[in-house]
């Protein structure tokens, strides 16, 4: 372990995202306490060396003493919208900062609103998203953005397949939330249009079939960039795999557990009259999430770290630094303006 870094808590840590994150933080040399709330469970999918803790939100005070000692709490637990508040909650009480991995935007928007005061009051930061979805859009569109207004972003993204989690179904089946958009500078619901261009990603995706669906990256991007438009667009093909019962949970085709599923995100900034684009190709979402979420958690255990509050993901650290670290690692491929 790393004697430079204190440990980072993972809640949910024996799930299946939670434990590309255990493993991601033990392979940069952190020290990691896993969090859950079945004992047995955590005692068999951790790696020897991780100290291993119960909490249960039924009883919500039995996260102070999970996180006792930490400064960092990664919560991979959905639905966010049941355990963002009361894990970012206790995190901040426990003297950690925190993160989350969510691609809810009610459960992003509330930790942005009621995490705020609490944080700076700690010292510390509070970062919904911080991860494949909600996170990566923002890097890629504070990489290529100018200060001063943005006319518009477009968020498109393809998967080749999209083999849900048990986690995903039971989040689709709770988020009833209507989605939001941002239009004339303001967050609006979502009105489904028929009116959405195919979009061209490099082989083997190729020409997509596309469709509006907004995650959590319009409320991070809208939190703090100024801009008056923004689209998210998902290949249609991938939301006929999540909304089918019978598409399959994803199975590891590496040895890193890693799924065969590839992937490509693409941000367009149209600011000033011109159109720049960005954006990263890559292997599993769920698995791409543990190098980012690690990658920050990182940062913000420098000892010149100063920020404070609750922020999206591109406030709290320089976006094309991020991008640059998981581009040098392999963890996914960054390209376009602002790339190095």
């Amino acid at each position: 372990m790393n004697p430079t870094y204190p440990s980072i808590a993972v809640f949910g840590a024996a799930g299946h995202t939670g434990q590309f994150v255990v493993h991601e933080a033990l392979r940069r040399g952190l020290a990691v306490v896993a969090v859950g709330r079945d004992a047995r469970k955590l005692a068999d999918t951790m790696p020897p060396g991780v100290a291993c803790r119960t909490a249960d939100l039924a009883d919500p005070s039995s996260l102070d003493p999970a996180f006792a000692g930490c400064a960092v709490v990664i919560n991979c637990a959905g639905p966010f919208m049941d355990t963002a508040a009361p894990v970012g909650a206790a995190a901040l009480r426990a003297g950690c900062h925190y993160l989350d991995v969510t691609a809810e935007q009610a459960s992003a928007r509330s930790t942005l609103a009621d995490l705020d005061a609490p944080a700076r009051a700690a010292g510390r930061v509070a970062i919904p998203a911080a991860a494949f979805y909600g996170g990566l859009a923002d890097l890629l569109a504070t990489s290529l953005a100018s200060p001063g207004p943005i006319d518009a972003i477009t968020v498109a993204i393809a998967l080749d397949r999209w083999w849900p989690t048990a986690g995903t179904r039971r989040t689709g089946e709770r988020n009833t939330v209507p989605r939001m958009v941002v239009k004339n500078g303001r967050l609006e619901p979502l009105v489904p249009s028929a009116d959405v261009p195919d979009w061209t990603f490099v082989a083997p995706l190729g020409r997509q079939a596309m469709v509006e669906i907004p995650f959590s990256e319009v409320i991070t991007l809208a939190h703090h960039l100024p801009v008056q438009g923004i689209r998210s667009l998902l290949n249609r093909s991938a939301l006929q795999d999540i909304r089918d019962a019978a598409t399959p949970p994803p199975t590891a085709a590496d040895a890193s557990g890693r799924s065969a599923q590839q992937f490509e995100l693409v941000v367009q900034v149209e600011q000033n009259g011109t159109a720049r684009t960005s954006g990263v190709r890559g292997q599993d979402i769920y698995a791409v999430t543990a190098p980012i979420v690690i990658a920050v958690a990182l940062r913000l255990m420098e000892p010149a770290y100063r920020h404070s509050g609750a922020l999206a993901l591109a406030q709290a650290v320089d976006a094309s630094q991020v991008l640059q670290a998981l581009h040098d690692a392999a963890a996914l491929q960054w390209w376009g303006a602002g790339a190095a």
